[in-house]
């Protein structure tokens, strides 16, 4: 059975199996809470639809550059980033990398220069749209952009909010898990009123479920209960290669394609790959 469902997600023969929207769908990967599993849901959807057919660009716009490193992509000091792109306002594919062993891949990297952009955009005109400007300017096609935010809600998580058509909130199954999101929320809104009319919160993933606790039952009901079908069936279990893969500079998907992390997130994007084609997307990029 692992073997099947590792042929199924690594897709030797390339075909598109997942739908590809007739657009670009920009989304943005928000939650001001750390450790939620943002990065890792980037990461792992990008590469489970980039191996069934769609062109896919990741933006990382965490200044720790943890997507970078989950795609083995070069972040050091003196790599061109999305910094260059936010303040210098040098072209994205100037900056974009190709992901190595995954086709039709493409990841924007953020150094650690990127710690200073939330000070350094106070004074830049249109500082809340300069991400926006960067991919709309973008020469080439992408099916999915991802943005991966930083756990807070400054000027770099409004730029992905103003860039993006699509919130995706990943929801960890714990007791917390819902304070603070009203707070999120609230920005969401106060984005979509002054910045952005097109930006919807489109998607809510459940991550680390730990099936042997109540508590983890209780948590989703209430989520279920509160967002609806924005919620995914797919649910992200507690899994120790999906926290292992980023050591290897990899994705649960190449790491362990049979695992249950790689399986629970290959759903995910199988989901979104079809919600996307029920539901055209309204602006392209």
């Amino acid at each position: 059975m692992e073997a099947m469902r590792a042929v199924q997600i690594l897709n030797p023969s390339g075909e598109v199996n997942m739908p590809r929207p007739d657009r670009t769908r920009v989304m943005c990967v928000a939650n001001q809470k750390g450790g939620v599993g943002k990065t890792t849901t980037t990461v792992n959807l990008a590469v489970a639809l980039a191996l069934h057919g769609n062109r896919v660009l990741v933006v990382d716009l965490d200044p720790q550059g943890n997507a970078s490193t989950g795609l083995n992509v070069p972040h050091h000091t003196g790599v061109p980033d999305v910094y260059d792109c936010l303040i210098d306002s040098v072209p994205l594919e100037e900056v974009a990398q190709a992901v190595e062993g995954i086709p039709n891949l493409w990841c924007v990297p953020a150094t650690i220069d990127l710690a200073g952009a939330e000070i350094e955009l106070v004074s830049v005109v249109a500082r809340e749209s300069r991400l926006s400007r960067a991919i709309e300017a973008y020469p080439g096609h992408f099916d999915y952009v991802f943005i991966d935010c930083p756990p807070s809600l400054g000027l770099l998580t409004v730029n992905a909010l103003v860039a993006a058509q699509e919130v995706l909130i990943p929801i960890q199954c714990e007791y917390y898990a819902l304070e603070g999101l009203n707070q999120l929320i609230n920005n969401i809104n106060l984005v979509r009123q002054h910045l952005n009319p097109k930006l919807d919160v489109s998607t809510i993933l459940l991550t680390m479920y730990d099936r042997r606790t109540r508590l983890a039952d209780a948590v989703e009901q209430d989520v279920r209960n509160h967002f609806g079908d924005k919620v995914l069936q797919a649910v992200i279990p507690r899994n120790v290669r999906v926290s292992e893969a980023p050591s290897y500079g990899q994705s649960v998907m190449t790491y362990d394609p049979g695992s249950r992390g790689a399986t629970s997130y290959f759903e995910a994007a199988q989901e979104i790959a079809e919600r996307g084609v029920k539901e055209p997307v309204s602006r392209n990029a």
